[in-house]
């Protein structure tokens, strides 16, 4: 071989060995990224385990793994992921705030309340601080609570219509139905195509017997997003009261393969047997609820309906 040639060989070598560590970890962070984007989040999880392979301490990579994860509803892998990027950056404000949503979503409310607590301290002029907070006090039953931290999360975002609609369900949650649909009005003229404020309506328009109403409202909310297993379920449970069962029971049936967690549409099954004066169906639903969430509306009612059949 020439000496020009061996020169060349070497100088393309130390070409290679200057792609360092932090450069190979950022194109597989980059990689990881562009998959998360194309809602591949498998294949975004490959690539970011090939980050950490280079960087054990890599808190982007921990970071956008645990988005991942949340993606694929493997919570505990989420916040497990969220936990190594806090232990790796303990003031990551985004880490406590995607933990603390997945510490709800895993009926974890006091480890929740624990990161919304921090994120206050870390972050306390930003929304999100306020909104997490608020969750939690929702979930733990604190409504007044609840509705004081969502409220102070729409003063530091006020054209924010999702924190706004968060107020106006704790006003439907406490029966004032007129402050709700006020605060829904106003979070409509923000974002109208937003879907969760038809939905609240269609959930006040039938505490308030309008059952019509309730169906044209919901219809619109399913129309701007037809993914929520939740809207089905009340135009199922709104059919149900218009008298069209069976359209009905297939509505709630479909948004239990959407969704096999929700207690609610549970009981929604239990009022369509009642309904059906079909006692032991009815009562194979409403007993375990009867239980396990006795102040959820409607539950009492229809299961003390099921034991008179």
């Amino acid at each position: 071989m020439k000496t020009n040639q061996i020169w060349i060989l070497l100088f393309l070598f130390s070409l290679l060995s200057c792609d360092s560590v932090e450069d190979k970890k950022g194109r597989f962070l980059l990689k990881g990224n562009k998959k998360l984007k194309e809602n591949d989040a498998k294949g975004a999880l490959g690539f970011y385990a090939e980050a950490l392979e280079l960087d054990s301490t890599y808190v982007d990579a921990y970071y956008n793994k645990g988005l991942a994860h949340v993606l694929l509803i493997q919570i505990e892998e989420g916040i497990s992921d969220f936990s190594l990027a806090i232990k790796y950056q303990p003031d990551f404000a985004d880490a406590y705030f995607q933990r603390g949503l997945s510490y709800l979503d895993n009926g974890e409310f006091y480890k929740a309340r624990e990161d919304s607590d921090k994120l206050k301290s870390l972050e306390p002029e930003n929304w999100q601080s306020f909104f997490l907070s608020g969750l939690v006090e929702e979930k733990l039953k604190n409504l007044d609570q609840a509705l004081v931290e969502f409220q102070k999360a729409s003063e530091l975002d006020p054209e924010n219509s999702d924190l706004i609609v968060n107020q106006a369900t704790i006003f439907f949650y406490l029966k004032d139905f007129e402050s709700a649909k006020a605060l829904l009005q106003s979070a409509e003229i923000i974002n109208p195509t937003e879907p969760n404020i038809h939905n609240t309506y269609s959930m006040i328009y039938f505490d308030e017997g309008e059952y019509k109403a309730a169906l044209d409202a919901v219809d619109k909310a399913i129309t701007l997003n037809n993914q929520q297993a939740f809207y089905y379920n009340n135009k199922g449970l709104y059919l149900l009261f218009l008298g069209q069962l069976e359209e009905g029971l297939d509505l709630i049936n479909q948004s239990i393969k959407m969704d096999s967690d929700n207690p609610f549409s549970l009981r929604n099954k239990g009022i369509y047997f009642v309904m059906k004066d079909d006692k032991i169906s009815a009562l194979s639903y409403l007993n375990d609820l009867m239980k396990n969430y006795p102040e959820m509306d409607l539950v009492k009612e229809y299961f003390e309906k099921a034991q008179a059949l």
